[in-house]
């Protein structure tokens, strides 16, 4: 097997674990663990569970876009490494910080939460779509 066999299997199976993952959180374990726990145990396992989530799949974006680095797709996986790192550092703290205050009774904070939270679903899409794309790609 030659270098680019190698780099393109290797690309395709952290796009695979990247891509099983992603759908994995958001279509079967985010619902579940909101529909089966109640809502304070739920929320706190969440705001456990995304950062050791948010650096696993950065990592697996890193590992596929560096492989890729001479290609536009590697590009497009460095802005997708880049969201996971702004979601976990930026952002989740934030929708924390806003959803702590809305659950103290300060109503004012409820509007910014619900934004920030909907700003953070938009992203994980966007990087969903964005490794659809890639994947394809590399396979078509």
């Amino acid at each position: 097997m030659d270098a680019s066999t190698i780099i393109h299997v290797g690309s395709l199976f952290s796009l695979a674990l990247l891509l099983g993952s992603m759908g994995f959180f958001a279509l079967i374990m985010t619902p579940m663990v909101f529909t089966e726990l109640p809502a304070n145990t739920a929320g706190l396992f969440i705001r456990r569970f995304f950062p050791v989530y948010s650096r696993v799949m950065a990592g697996l974006a890193l590992i596929a876009g560096g492989l890729l680095w001479q290609r536009p797709e590697g590009w497009a996986l460095g802005g997708v490494f880049a969201f996971f790192i702004f979601g976990w550092m930026v952002l989740m703290p934030r929708i924390n910080h806003y959803r702590d205050r809305a659950r103290a009774g300060h109503k004012e904070a409820e509007q910014p939460f619900n934004v920030l939270h909907k700003t953070s679903v938009l992203l994980h899409s966007l990087q969903f779509f964005t490794v659809v794309a890639v994947y394809y790609r590399l396979i078509a």
